[in-house]
């Protein structure tokens, strides 16, 4: 039968009784909600590919009122049964037999999953999947009963998108035009300012790597920046210079990786970073033999934040008094460029700072995102570097403090299971003799 007429006569068969949510919907929500449960029944290979097609196209011309009506209807109309679950629930605790599990998990699973699948089989469904998964994300918040979407995309999403579809390409001015653009219209740690800005990047003695995925071909995933450097680089200026001299990379003892972008926010809390890191120092130290230490420079972008939410605690202490009120000078938008207040606020901030990375917790974890991330990686944390990133986003971030995150391949295995098993940073001395110099270590000590 021609994959049309399968199509209409499905359409025909379900046109009525869509539900409350969707006849509270206008034509293209009730139209799609249609489609997505004729596909749901479909059996047919051919003809179900047909209707995917059909399903997406409906899909994407939503919008606005329309598309939150179907997101409402996805969420209530295609979860589990709640009485069904509680069958399969007491049949297993009753007789917890393997047949009773498969049937547990088989009703556990939200017919969402199904229909997702089902749609993948349309050319352009995964790129769909994952622009879905950040519509639904972005207003998760005031909606919460949208979890569930998003807990079955990113279920699936983390199956599709894992390392084994993932392919490593090194982008340079060779590159295609379209993924270059989109470097520069994603790049989220140091905004690339122009053509010549973005050609210094990918020069003799720079690196650009990204995962890319099949189903998205032009669409980089994650994608990564590096300094081939001698020794390791305790300022962000000059590898971001675009009139910097290039120099030998076959002279680098030093990688340098100052800046890591997730390009998709569809993908958020998928994991590749750890994969591209590991594997980028690998294939750096084998194409450079001259390479002993591969590190990052990075941003600590939650160390302002914290620092006003800290001020009160600071003032609280015995030495941090003068201290906090001497603080409110980085409120002043050029107190960098004052040299003899950047060398009085110098040692006090950078005390603070490693104060933060270290003690400061959220369940556990580092409350900095950065620090989650490469520790959680099996980075160590090397080195703070002053007055690192004085551009307008750096000093609003961290008052311009950057630092160094050191991965020791041979050791990157051993640290992760430190930070994740003992929740411990791993880190170098002078990071812990800075943090006990900080007035706030004397509230942890119970010192007066």
């Amino acid at each position: 039968m021609n994959p049309d007429s399968i199509i209409q006569r499905l359409l025909r068969s379900v046109a009525k009784g869509t539900g409350p949510q969707a006849k509270s919907a206008d034509r293209f929500t009730r139209k799609t909600v249609t489609l997505w449960r004729a596909l749901l029944s479909q059996r047919g290979e051919a003809s179900g590919a047909a209707l995917a097609r059909e399903a997406l196209d409906a899909y994407n011309a939503l919008e606005g009122p329309s598309l939150e009506a179907f997101f409402d209807v996805l969420a209530n109309e295609f979860s589990p049964d709640p009485q069904e679950v509680g069958r399969a629930a007491d049949a297993y605790r009753r007789e917890p037999t393997q047949p009773n599990l498969v049937r547990l998990v088989d009703v556990v699973e939200p017919r969402r999953q199904e229909l997702f699948r089902r749609l993948n089989l349309a050319a352009g469904g995964t790129a769909a999947l994952v622009e879905m998964r950040r519509r639904i994300h972005q207003q998760l918040h005031a909606r919460p009963h949208w979890a569930g979407i998003d807990a079955d995309l990113a279920h699936l999403l983390s199956s599709w998108f894992n390392r084994g579809f993932l392919v490593l390409e090194r982008i340079d001015w060779r590159t295609s035009a379209l993924i270059l653009e989109k470097l520069t219209q994603y790049e989220a740690v140091h905004a690339i300012q122009s053509w010549q800005d973005l050609r210094r990047r990918l020069q003799a003695d720079r690196r650009c790597f990204a995962f890319f995925h099949p189903a998205l071909p032009d669409e980089p995933i994650i994608f990564i920046e590096v300094a081939l450097t001698r020794g390791m680089s305790g300022t962000v200026h000059p590898l971001l210079d675009p009139d910097s001299p290039v120099a030998d990379p076959s002279e680098a003892n030093c990688a340098i990786f100052y800046s890591i972008t997730n390009c998709q926010e569809g993908l958020r809390g998928i994991s590749f970073g750890n994969f591209l890191i590991k594997q980028v120092a690998e294939d750096l130290g084998r194409e450079f033999p001259r390479l002993k230490t591969f590190a990052t420079l990075s941003p600590i972008p939650g160390f302002r934040p914290w620092m006003r939410k800290a001020a009160k605690a600071l003032a609280e202490t015995p030495r941090g008094a003068a201290l906090a009120e001497q603080l409110r000078a980085i409120d002043e938008p050029d107190w960098s460029a004052r040299p003899e207040l950047a060398k009085a606020l110098e040692q006090p901030l950078m005390r603070l700072c490693a104060y933060y990375l270290l003690n400061a917790k959220r369940e556990g974890e580092p409350q900095d995102p950065v620090a989650r991330f490469h520790l959680g990686n099996g980075a160590r944390m090397e080195r703070l570097n002053w007055l690192a990133d004085t551009s307008e986003h750096g000093m609003a971030l961290s008052a311009g403090i950057m630092v160094n995150y050191v991965y020791k391949l041979e050791d990157v295995e051993r640290n992760h299971e430190i930070f994740v098993n003992r929740h411990e940073v791993v880190s170098s001395a002078k990071f812990v003799v800075l943090a006990r110099e900080c007035p706030l270590a004397d509230r942890r000590s119970g010192r007066a």
